[in-house]
């Protein structure tokens, strides 16, 4: 199952510099995918009697909820990765093993990754708040907008200034484990071994009662609840292994871009192409210092390697982030009864990305200045969050419309390509 083999990292101090933690997720979806880059208010809820509609299920609102910017695929209610104001960030992947997928509509994995950002403020309680709403409701239903009918359980990796928690799934059953230091990745398989620091507390007795653990031999998550051989599954040339190399390979250094070069390796398979592509990207910066403001870098855009990383940072009064939002259907409920309507989802910035890619297809001069533009775009502003980091001071005027801007000066180049 390679297609939708997104992967997700997470580098803490002492594998990364100045004391920060660093995450980062591409999102591998369908080629034809638009992912949207869109940012949401706290919001205190009065009426508890009102449901929560996501993307097929209606769940029990809470009181408070949190602030979120979020990359997800446009025609769902939740998001492939994110970050709250509080500077948890949560990405997912899919993953199978021996536990039948249900394909009855329930809690996507990604409805899930919102609802854990939007209510929790650490790592550890957005991973109390996926459990018991999978224990409640369930994780089910097709994951692609369409014809294509695709169903598969979950993975997650929560992050936040402190920590990061590995939480892995299998239907309802579920093992998490604790990072505190060094180098972390999930992609898809299980990867949780004998280092279980949660639990289900039934997970070990299904999978006895099942026959994929015997009870005496020391208990392996990933090899009683998938096909796996562990033993060998830090020598494979699977995704997940070439992964902690490139992770492995500059720990004690990681930066901020070393994610990002990590997310744009092409031949590692991190940064995938064709049918399957890496439709959207993510890479945050979580300082231990809670003095400093957490910064959150997304793509909006497919692959990586031409696209721009984009800084967003919370502060009141957010402008909305037009360019890289979908437009909106009234026939929503329509297509996701599965109707065959596929309607236009492209953002602006998308669209704009598009056509500029069209145009330098065949001529490589012009490929070569327009890659060029967004690598300086990108240098400038990766100069002034690290300014930002070093001396501590937020224009918060500024940072209001600090994506914004960023996606109308990538559009300006994009344009500037087509029209010469």
């Amino acid at each position: 199952m390679e297609p939708f083999s997104c992967d997700t990292f997470v580098a803490l101090p002492p594998a990364t510099v100045d004391n920060r933690i660093i995450f980062g997720k591409n999102s591998d979806r369908l080629c034809d995918e638009v992912q949207e880059v869109v940012y949401f208010p706290a919001a205190v809820h009065d009426n508890l009697g009102e449901h929560l509609k996501c993307t097929y299920l209606e769940i029990d609102q809470v009181p408070e909820t949190y602030a979120v910017v979020l990359s997800r695929p446009a025609w769902l209610w939740g998001a492939e990765m994110g970050a709250n104001e509080h500077g948890v960030c949560i990405g997912n992947e899919a993953v199978w093993g021996r536990e039948e997928v249900c394909d009855e509509e329930a809690l996507l994995g990604m409805d899930l990754v919102r609802l854990g950002l939007e209510r929790a403020d650490t790592a550890e309680k957005a991973l109390n708040v996926i459990v018991d709403l999978l224990e409640k409701y369930g994780q089910g239903g097709n994951c692609t907008e369409g014809r294509m009918l695709f169903s598969y359980h979950n993975s997650f990796l929560i992050a936040d200034r402190n920590e990061a928690w590995i939480l892995e799934t299998a239907g309802k059953y579920w093992a998490a484990e604790k990072v505190q230091e060094g180098v972390r990745n999930i992609s898809n398989q299980l990867s949780i071994t004998t280092k279980i620091d949660r639990e289900h507390p039934d997970m070990r007795n299904y999978a006895k009662r099942k026959g994929w653990w015997d009870g005496k031999k020391e208990f392996d998550f990933a090899a009683a609840y998938s096909y796996l051989d562990t033993a060998k599954m830090m020598t494979s040339s699977g995704r997940y292994c070439e992964g902690y190399k490139l992770l492995k390979k500059h720990k004690g250094n990681i930066t901020f871009e070393t994610m990002m070069e990590i997310l744009r390796d092409k031949p590692s398979g991190i940064n995938m192409e064709g049918e399957f592509l890496t439709t959207a990207s993510m890479v945050s910066i979580l300082p231990q210092d809670s003095s400093l403001p957490c910064i959150h870098f997304f793509t909006g855009t497919p692959d990586p390697e031409r696209s721009v990383f984009k800084p967003f940072i919370f502060v009141p009064h957010i402008s909305q982030l037009l360019d890289t939002s979908s437009p909106t259907f009234e026939l929503e409920d329509l297509v996701k009864k599965k109707s065959h309507f596929k309607p236009d989802r492209r953002h602006p910035l998308y669209q704009k990305h598009q056509q500029a890619l069209e145009v330098v297809h065949n001529n490589e001069e012009k490929a070569k200045i327009m890659l060029d533009n967004m690598r300086k775009l990108e240098k400038e502003l990766f100069r002034e969050m690290e300014s930002i980091l070093q001396n501590k001071h937020l224009d918060v005027e500024k940072i209001v419309n600090l994506f914004p801007q960023c996606a109308k000066d990538e559009i300006q180049i994009y344009q500037s390509n087509v029209s010469s």
